[in-house]
């Protein structure tokens, strides 16, 4: 099966409806990831049919949950999820975020050839980044666990903004944590995802920022 196949199928069993040319540039996203990944390893990941499945599908299934106009991907990596959520969402302003200058290199590249106006690339530890003013959401992928996440990220949300965190199984351990702090945010939402070609547990783990709230009812 073509990897375009493959996609396309992918995103008829997820209910996504891209264009012709989304599909064509979500590819070319994913053969510059291919091609420089030979070199640089910016991925585990190397059989195109599994980078299809494990990056572009595990990531297109949270777009029905982005309803923001500035997103920031911390710890991006290679772009994932932050490159095919500004390639699907024209609108949406995202930043990838990511320390490695190698990983960084490559989404500037990707950026470039692929002309996605509405992505900024920052090569930066996620507690020294001031970006001008916080944002919408705040997502990570298998970037850390909950409370770390909320504890570095706390200046780069926005109040009443929301955390975003892609887990895979159920994290139990990782909530009971923050379930001990009073004043670390708590989730609202924990929804299971369907990756169409994944025997695997995904889940979205949603944590509204409610500082603005709590200030207005102190």
């Amino acid at each position: 099966m073509s990897l375009k196949l493959k996609l396309e199928q992918g995103l008829q069993q997820a209910g996504i409806v891209l264009s012709a040319e989304l599909v064509e540039r979500l590819l070319a996203y994913l053969a510059l990831l291919q091609k420089w990944n030979k070199v640089h390893n910016l991925t585990a990941v190397r059989d195109p049919d599994e980078m299809v499945t494990l990056h572009l599908l595990d990531s297109l299934v949270i777009l029905p949950h982005i309803h923001a106009e500035r997103l920031l991907d911390v710890g991006s990596g290679a772009g994932l999820p932050g490159i095919p959520l500004a390639l699907c969402l024209p609108d949406l302003q995202v930043t990838v975020l990511d320390s490695s200058h190698k990983k960084t290199s490559f989404m500037r590249q990707v950026k470039a050839e692929l002309q996605i106006d509405n992505l900024q690339v920052v090569c930066s530890r996620v507690e020294q980044f001031q970006p001008e003013q916080p944002f919408d959401v705040v997502i990570s992928r298998a970037f850390s666990e909950l409370q770390l996440f909320l504890t570095l990220t706390a200046h780069l949300c926005r109040p009443e903004g929301l955390w975003l965190a892609m887990k895979g199984v159920y994290p139990h351990d990782e909530l009971a944590q923050i379930e001990l702090k009073p004043s670390t945010p708590k989730p609202s939402a924990i929804v299971p995802l369907v990756v169409p070609g994944l025997d695997a547990q995904r889940h979205l783990v949603f944590l509204p920022n409610l500082t603005a709230t709590a200030q207005a009812a102190a």
